[in-house]
């Protein structure tokens, strides 16, 4: 997206390129619009590190190194190094939250978030302002609540996620109709978060963006939504209009590449390249011409994967075998052997490989029961290890080109440590759990016959907003957590206990009680 303004231009996130292993693509496709004068802007603001955001190849060949880069307030300086590396030399570091008058009179405030869990250790969205005219790219990020937006006054434009960008449930080792039932739930969840932002800042107009992503390789086309299956999570932008339309929205406006939108504080027009109704009602036959376009450029790719030279074993203990020392949160929160099936050159021949948490070394496995195990290419790890790379989650996780099995419930303590394979990412997940597990939150809420803690324990979200009680069961609607209220448990993951008591009853007696650091439980 191209913000243009009679005090600047801000291009944003612009991502042509494959992602993730040569699986995600742009849809719709954008590689043939104008790149060398979109290009030419002088601000430029990249929201986070995920690869379809953060499209290296497009940034150095067409951006401009003369844009100001307005970055994010993130713990680590990972982002501004990547972009110096491209040739990128003015920044303007902005503090979150704090409006930023630029020049001209043009107004930017950008709020970080910065969980382990959020992107590649942080995730962003941008506010814009220019003559009383005010805009959100809200992007993929995922903020508590927008109370901090709305404060700035009316908005007029809304940009916002609002399909799948994970791998959940696809990838898992599961009946279809196990599939299907988790993936309706979870489309359902996407669009009821989606719905909770549009109504928190009640903007003028609603543009859906951010997603999602189309999978031209053959052996990932069936995750395109195309197929009529009510357990993708990957639905598109006409898609969202009729969603949207059930709840009673009727200002949602769907860009396609090339369009251009005229907003003013009380109109808007918008021109598009073609039809839009169209151009959706022929989405396969587009995906069908865009997967013959392509297909060169994903078989150029996978021919640069294998590194047969590599000894996974012996450079997989080298890169993690002295994080494994340095973790006391994630390690416990994962709490047992990892498991990597690594499927050989000749498709058959597998090797696998653990990556054993309490035992805190990375061997051969030993025929012992584990309970989370994913099977992969042996290409696929070879590139990560030659590429030097901190962050297997986006990259080979958001590649679905694995499959995965698990015992139990959902942990994010292993995504949380594949995605920090450096000491700089893992010293600060570290401290961030660290952090958030020494806190209490003191303040309880009220929902139906239960008294529960205000701040959902997975992260922060506000109950009294997200929070809903069926029976004995509470969920959190910002990210699907689920939590057993009697005992308190989570259903959902491991490592996060609610507070919870019926109203009526009295509230336990802390009076003598020392706190302490909670960890993670396996």
């Amino acid at each position: 997206m191209r913000i243009d303004t009679p005090a600047g231009s801000i291009l944003c996130d612009p991502w042509v390129n494959p992602a993730y292993f040569a699986s995600w693509f742009p849809f719709p496709d954008n590689s043939q619009l104008d790149w060398e004068t979109l290009g030419q802007v002088d601000y430029l603001y990249l929201s986070h590190l995920h690869r379809d955001h953060f499209d290296a190849k497009h940034l150095k060949r067409f951006v401009s190194k003369k844009a100001r880069v307005l970055l994010p307030e993130y713990p680590t300086s990972e982002l501004e190094d990547e972009l110096r590396e491209l040739g990128f030399t003015d920044f303007i570091k902005t503090v979150s939250e704090e409006v930023i008058e630029l020049d001209g009179g043009l107004k930017v405030m950008i709020q970080a978030l910065t969980s382990p869990t959020d992107g590649p250790i942080g995730d962003s969205s941008l506010w814009v302002e220019y003559d009383g005219v005010r805009l959100l790219n809200q992007n993929d990020a995922r903020p508590t609540d927008l109370a901090t937006f709305e404060a700035l006054g009316h908005v007029h434009a809304h940009m916002l996620q609002f399909s799948g960008a994970i791998w959940y449930p696809m990838v898992y080792e599961l009946p279809q109709a196990a599939k299907t039932a988790f993936g309706k739930q979870k489309r359902e969840r996407q669009f009821d978060r989606t719905w909770r932002y549009i109504d928190d800042l009640k903007a003028s107009h609603v543009f859906p963006i951010a997603g999602p992503p189309c999978f031209l390789d053959d052996e990932l086309w069936k995750f395109n939504d195309i197929f009529g299956d009510e357990g993708n999570i990957f639905p598109d932008q006409s898609v969202f209009m009729k969603e949207y339309a059930k709840v009673g929205g009727n200002n949602g406006v769907v860009l396609l590449p090339g369009s251009v939108t005229e907003i003013t504080a009380t109109s808007i027009e918008t021109t598009h390249p073609t039809d839009v109704d169209e151009f959706f009602a022929n989405k396969a036959a587009h995906l069908e011409e865009m997967r013959e376009r392509k297909r060169p450029i994903i078989e150029a790719e996978k021919a640069s994967w294998r590194h047969p030279e590599i000894d996974v074993l012996k450079e997989m203990k080298r890169r993690i075998e002295p994080l494994l020392e340095e973790s006391i949160y994630l390690a416990k929160g994962v709490g047992g052997p990892v498991r990597f099936d690594l499927v050989g050159y000749d498709g058959d021949s597998v090797e696998s490989i653990v990556v054993d948490f309490p035992g805190k070394e990375v061997r051969r496995y030993a025929d012992e029961k584990v309970r989370y195990r994913f099977r992969t290419e042996r290409a696929l790890v070879e590139h990560l290890l030659f590429i030097d790379e901190v962050d297997w989650v986006n990259s080979l996780f958001l590649s679905c080109r694995f499959s995965a099995a698990r015992i139990g419930q959902y942990n994010e303590f292993v995504y949380a440590f594949f995605k920090c394979l450096s000491e700089e990412r893992l010293q600060y997940a570290e401290g961030w759990y660290d952090e958030h597990q020494r806190t209490t939150d003191a303040e309880d809420i009220t929902i139906g016959d239960w008294v529960v803690q205000r701040r959902c324990p997975h992260l922060k979200a506000d109950l009294s907003r997200f929070g809903i009680i069926d029976g004995d069961t509470l969920q959190c609607q910002l990210h699907g957590w689920r939590f057993d209220l009697p005992s308190g448990r989570c259903l959902t993951g491991v490592g996060h206990q609610i507070r919870a008591r019926r109203a009526g009853d009295p509230a336990p007696s802390t009076e003598g009680e020392k706190p302490e650091a909670a960890a993670p439980t396996a």
